[in-house]
C-alpha cells in the first residue's frame, strides 16, 4: 500500500465514530473506557474482542451475526482496520468498534471481568525464541486475557501455523486450562463452529489457495 493511500485512510479513520485512537500515555495513565465500555456502546451487552484484527473481517463478520453483542477489533495498524471500520460505518453496524493500540496494553483498555470472549485470528507465530515474548498465546498474554475476561470467558485461536497450534495446545495442557474444542484442519475435519468456517480473513484465503490447513482451538483459562 502506498504512503498516500495510508495517509488517506488515517485521515478517514479520524472521521469514523467507531474508531478510537488513544495515545499510549493516555492508555497507561487511565483509559476513559476501561471498565466502562457500556458508555461507548450505550448498552450493557456482552463484549467480544478480536486481537490483531487486521482488516477486521472477524470483528465485522461476528457483529453481523450477533447484533445483541458488542465487538471490538484491536490492531496497531490503523490503515488495515480502516476497511472493517468503513464497512461497519456504511452499513450502520452500531455494535462494532476498532481501537488502534498495541495488544500488550489490552489489560489497560479493559477492566477486570469486562470481556466475554476473545478471538485471535492468524497472529504472527513469532517462531524465533527471542520473539517468544510477542507470541499472543504466551503465559504473559494469557494472564492479561484472564484479567479482562469473565470467569467463564472463552478464547478462540484460529491460525494457519501448525507451530502456533501445537505450542498453544501444549501450553494450555501444562497450565491445566480447559480445552473446549481443537481441530488441526477445520475444512477437512467436521465439527468446527459455523463462524470458524463461514468467516474468512484476507490472509486465510491466501493460505487456503496454497493448500495450508487452518487450525482452531477454543479454550478457557481456569482460575
Amino acid at each position: 500500500m502506498g504512503s498516500k493511500n495510508k495517509l488517506k485512510r488515517f485521515k478517514e479513520n479520524e472521521t469514523f465514530s467507531n474508531v478510537i485512537q488513544p495515545q499510549r500515555e493516555k492508555v497507561l495513565e487511565g483509559f476513559e473506557y476501561k471498565g466502562n465500555w457500556s458508555s461507548f456502546f450505550k448498552n450493557e451487552n456482552s463484549i467480544v474482542l478480536e486481537l490483531g484484527c487486521g482488516k477486521g473481517e472477524y470483528t465485522v463478520g461476528l457483529a453481523q451475526r450477533n447484533l445483541d453483542k458488542n465487538f471490538i477489533g484491536i490492531d496497531i495498524k490503523g490503515a488495515r482496520f480502516w476497511k472493517g471500520a468503513k464497512s461497519a460505518q456504511e452499513t450502520q453496524l452500531n455494535n462494532v468498534a476498532f481501537v488502534r493500540a498495541q495488544i500488550e496494553l489490552v489489560d489497560c483498555l479493559f477492566g477486570p471481568n469486562e470481556v466475554d470472549e476473545i478471538w485471535i485470528t492468524f497472529p504472527d507465530p513469532q517462531i524465533k525464541y527471542k520473539r517468544t515474548k510477542h507470541r499472543l498465546t504466551n503465559p504473559v498474554f494469557l494472564e492479561k486475557y484472564k484479567y479482562i475476561l469473565k470467569p467463564d470467558g472463552i478464547i478462540n485461536l484460529k491460525t494457519d501455523s501448525e507451530f502456533m497450534h501445537g505450542y498453544t495446545l501444549g501450553l494450555l495442557q501444562g497450565m491445566g486450562c480447559e480445552i473446549l474444542y481443537s481441530n488441526h484442519d477445520v475444512y477437512k475435519n467436521e465439527g468446527s463452529p459455523e463462524e470458524v468456517l463461514e468467516i474468512q480473513t484476507f490472509y486465510e484465503n491466501q493460505y487456503l489457495e496454497k493448500g495450508k490447513p487452518i487450525t482452531y482451538i477454543q479454550f478457557r483459562i481456569n482460575n
